[in-house]
């Protein structure tokens, strides 16, 4: 009895503890300008281990590969092709793919309304490990 009075006691203060995190269920996706040309990204949350964002695509994003990041790509509108390690694959709403680390990939809309994924890249993106592909 005496242990499980301790281990009660040690976990009580978590369980009232409330989450910290950012609820987007519901909430309509918009960029913060409709002026941008081809590609816009807006940031949703960032830490040292991942990295958060949204990203209109209205026409295509290059060739290019993360060296020390993997990224989880979630369509939530627009169609597209996308080649990951020199193979195509049709994307549409509701799909899921994953781009390891060193692999090339690019996309190309194929919708009329622009491609919006959420992007999640680990561990934390900070910008520079963007390399591009001729």
């Amino acid at each position: 009895m005496k242990y499980l009075t301790i281990v009660l006691l040690s976990i009580t203060p978590f369980l009232f503890q409330k989450a910290h995190g950012q609820v987007y269920e519901g909430v309509r996706l918009t960029p913060d300008s409709s002026t941008y040309a081809n590609v816009y990204v807006k940031p949703m949350y960032s830490d040292s281990l991942s990295s958060t964002y949204a990203i209109w695509v209205k026409n295509a994003v290059k060739s290019h590969m993360h060296v020390k990041h993997t990224e989880v790509v979630t369509v939530l509108q627009g169609k597209g092709t996308m080649t990951i390690g020199g193979q195509e694959q049709k994307i549409k709403k509701g799909d899921v793919v994953i781009i390891p680390k060193g692999t090339a990939h690019s996309v190309i809309t194929t919708s009329r309304k622009p491609l919006l994924v959420i992007s999640v890249q680990a561990p934390q993106f900070k910008g520079k490990d963007r390399v591009w592909i001729k």
